[in-house]
């Protein structure tokens, strides 16, 4: 998931410990439901990976939180991103997205402590 020279950065830090990547169980069911999209199987395809390698990379990567966070005052339009929303308001934790839906967010979640930061694609 992270051979694309544009992740190198955030995969260094992630190792160097410089960054927790969060996520909840429900994220990772998103992240599961969004590689069997077409366009990113496709993209995945094109570069010799698989779904499960790439479901296994973040399973090695990520730190499960256990608890559900509550609803945050700040609502997504896409209610699928509203997870990582919650997430990140219970956590003060800074958000990596490349959602265009989460980046419009970036003042609204500032007011909470919340850094909205864009993610290049893969």
């Amino acid at each position: 998931m992270f051979d694309n020279p544009d992740c190198l950065p955030l995969a260094a830090a992630l190792a160097a410990s410089q960054l927790r990547w969060l996520a909840t169980a429900a994220m990772r069911s998103e992240l599961a439901r969004v590689l069997g999209y077409p366009l990113i199987a496709a993209r995945l395809a094109r570069r010799n990976l698989a779904a499960e390698a790439v479901l296994a990379a973040f399973d090695e990567r990520v730190q499960l939180v256990a608890d559900v966070p509550p609803r945050a005052p700040c609502v997504c339009k896409d209610p699928d991103d509203q997870v990582f929303i919650d997430l990140a308001v219970a956590r003060r934790a800074r958000l990596l997205s490349k959602d265009q839906a989460v980046l419009t967010m970036r003042k609204r979640l500032a007011a909470q402590g919340v850094v909205v930061q864009a993610l290049l694609a893969f």
